[in-house]
């Protein structure tokens, strides 16, 4: 029950999150944004880089098929229905309605490859969900291989025949650099113990949380420095 709790509090961040996510602002503009265009995402649904899909429940999805890369440590650890090996999607040509990539493209050494096999599952006219980091520290060594501005990632999913319905920057003030910091604290001072860990995040963390919550809402946002991307786009109903 604690477990499941923590676990809420870590992608869906409420009040009280504050004081337990060392990663709140980031969770907490991808959650909102996620829940803002989760209706968009239905039918048969394509979780690529699922991992525990965190946000499934949001969206209308009347099948939802989670993808990850087969290695030992995703087998043990993620919520994946499908492994594959980390080119080729195991499915059919336009068998999904919808496809979300949640902080997970970042990771693709090939990203037009990537977003081929994106394009070759999902349907015409079907919906792509994106969450991708435009500020963020090296995650997931060696796999962590890129970062896109608004601008890259518009033209590359448009040079693959998406088209960018919604774009948005989630976390776009003052708490890029307060997320930046307790990231920076948490990296620093994380133990072995996940009870240790929310007392130091509690003790550690949670003040610049606070702060930041709190400048955040006083000064002006600025849209040239922000934390992910947040697509919304849709394949082409024919091509060309």
């Amino acid at each position: 029950m604690l477990k499941s709790l923590y676990e809420e509090a870590q992608f869906r961040p409420g009040p009280l999150s504050v004081f337990v996510n060392p990663f709140y602002f980031a969770r907490k503009g991808l959650y909102r944004h996620i829940r803002a265009l989760a209706a968009e995402i239905r039918g048969k649904t394509l979780d690529v880089g699922c991992g525990r899909k965190p946000y499934e429940s949001l969206f209308p999805s009347s099948e939802y098929v989670g993808l990850e890369i087969d290695t030992p440590e995703n087998r043990k650890h993620k919520k994946a229905d499908v492994f594959y090996d980390g080119t080729v999607f195991p499915f059919a040509e336009a068998e999904f309605d919808s496809v979300v990539v949640n902080e997970v493209f970042e990771h693709a050494f090939d990203p037009d490859g990537f977003l081929s096999e994106v394009h070759r599952v999902l349907k015409p006219g079907g919906a792509l969900l994106m969450t991708v980091p435009f500020v963020w520290d090296e995650h997931e060594a060696p796999r962590d291989y890129a970062r896109y501005s608004s601008f890259g990632l518009s033209a590359i999913l448009q040079r693959h025949d998406f088209q960018v319905v919604v774009l948005r920057k989630s976390v776009d003030d003052i708490r890029v650099v307060f997320q930046l910091l307790t990231g920076y604290i948490y990296k620093k001072t994380v133990t072995r113990s996940p009870l240790i860990n929310i007392l130091l995040t509690l003790l550690l963390i949670a003040p610049f949380n606070l702060l930041g919550e709190i400048l955040g809402i006083i000064l002006p946002r600025n849209g040239d420095l922000y934390l992910d991307n947040v697509v919304l786009a849709r394949k082409a109903r024919t091509s060309g």
